[in-house]
C-alpha cells in the first residue's frame, strides 16, 4: 500500500484538478545545480551515475495507482524488465536544452517547477534530469560552470532530506562508477509504508486529541491583508518564498541569545515567530501553526529516498502577561 502521505498528495492532485486536464502543477520538485568556476562535469560519467542511483533508490523508480478492487491506493516498483517489456530503457529522462537570456532560461526554470506534464505516477515516471547548456550543447560532452543542471522529482515519491541522500550516492557513484549498498538497512520505502497502515493509531489519537482541545482550528487568525479574497474565488496553489538577511550584528545577538540560555535555534525561530503572530492577530491567545517534521524515527529510514515528511499542528497557547524568556522556556 502507499503510505499516508503519498495518499494525501494523490488525492490532494485530484481534488484540484481535473487529472485529465491539468493546468498546473504544485508537487513538482526542482533542485538546480551549477558547477563552480573554473570546474567541469562529464555527462557520460553524470548519466551513469544517475542510473546507479536511480536503481539504488526504489521510490524513484515505484508507480502509484488505485487499486478499485480493493479500495486502497498501492505502490509498486518498476523494474528493469518491465521498463524493457514496455520498451523504454530508461527509468527517468534526461533533457538537453539550450539557453542565452535570463529570461530564456527563467521560462525553462518555471516550466520544469509548473508543467504538469513532467511526471506520470500511473507509470512511474517520478524524477528527471534537465541539462541546460548556455548557449549552444557541448561538442566534448562536459558541462561547464555556465550550464545548469536541474533534478526534478515529483513529492509523492521524495521529500527534502531526501536530496541530500540523492546528492550523496550520486556524488558516491559520479566519483567512484560504482554505489555500495548500505549493509545497516534491508528496509526500503515501502517497508515504511506497510510499518504506518499497520501501527496502531490510538494512542496517537488520544494524544492530538488533548493537544487540540477547544483549539478552534476551523478558525482562520485574523490577520492583516493587502486585500480580501472571496470564498469562492478560484485558488492558484501558487506561494510565495520571502528571503531576508537580519545582518552580521543582529544575527550575533541572535546566537549568543540561544546559546546563553541554552536553547536550540528552531525553538527560539519558533518563539519568536509565535510573538510575531500574536502582535499580528490583535492579541489572539491560541496560536496554532502547521510545522513539517522529518520523520524519520529510524536510524534505517535516513539513508532512503522518499516521501517521510509530514505536517503536524504546534499550537502555543500563551499569556500576555508573560516575558519573552517565560514563553521560550
Amino acid at each position: 500500500p502507499a503510505s499516508f502521505a503519498q495518499a494525501r498528495i494523490w488525492l490532494d492532485e485530484r481534488i484540484q484538478f481535473d487529472p485529465d486536464k491539468p493546468q498546473i502543477a504544485i508537487y513538482n520538485m526542482p533542485f538546480i545545480y551549477q558547477l563552480p568556476p573554473g570546474h567541469t562535469l562529464s555527462i557520460k560519467q553524470l548519466r551513469h551515475a544517475l542510473h546507479l542511483t536511480v536503481n539504488k533508490h526504489p521510490s524513484l523508480h515505484t508507480s502509484l495507482y488505485f487499486d478499485i478492487q480493493n479500495n486502497l491506493l498501492m505502490q509498486r516498483v518498476i523494474a528493469h524488465e518491465d521498463e524493457i517489456k514496455n520498451k523504454n530503457d530508461n527509468m527517468f529522462s534526461v533533457i538537453q536544452t539550450t539557453y542565452e537570456t535570463h529570461e530564456q532560461l527563467n521560462e525553462i526554470l518555471h516550466d520544469e517547477k509548473r508543467n504538469p506534464h513532467l511526471f506520470d505516477l500511473a507509470q512511474g515516471v517520478v524524477f528527471r534530469c534537465h541539462i541546460i547548456y548556455y548557449r549552444q550543447i557541448s561538442s566534448n560532452h562536459l558541462l561547464s560552470d555556465k550550464d545548469l543542471i536541474i533534478f526534478n522529482f515529483h513529492h509523492a515519491q521524495f521529500d527534502f532530506p531526501s536530496m541530500d541522500v540523492f546528492l550523496h550516492d550520486l556524488n558516491q557513484a559520479y566519483t567512484t562508477s560504482q554505489l555500495l549498498c548500505d549493509d545497516n538497512t534491508n528496509l526500503r520505502y515501502l517497508d515504511y509504508a506497510v510499518i504506518g497502515q499497520q501501527m496502531s493509531m490510538s494512542g496517537a489519537n488520544m494524544f492530538w486529541l488533548d493537544a487540540l482541545h477547544e483549539c478552534k482550528l476551523d478558525q482562520s487568525l485574523s490577520l492583516p491583508y493587502d486585500r480580501y479574497r472571496l470564498l469562492n474565488e478560484h485558488r492558484t496553489n501558487r506561494t510565495t518564498s520571502v528571503t531576508f538577511d537580519f545582518g552580521q550584528s543582529l544575527s550575533h545577538h541572535f546566537l549568543l541569545y540561544a546559546s546563553s540560555n541554552l536553547v536550540q535555534l528552531q525553538y527560539l525561530v519558533l518563539t519568536i515567530y509565535f510573538v510575531f503572530l500574536f502582535k499580528l492577530a490583535n492579541g489572539d491567545k491560541d496560536l496554532c501553526i502547521g510545522m513539517t517534521v522529518d520523520n524519520r524515527y529510524r536510524d534505517e529510514f535516513k539513508s532512503i529516498i522518499g516521501l517521510f515528511e509530514n505536517v503536524i499542528p504546534l499550537r502555543c497557547q500563551l499569556d500576555p502577561q508573560w516575558s519573552f524568556h517565560q514563553l521560550l522556556v
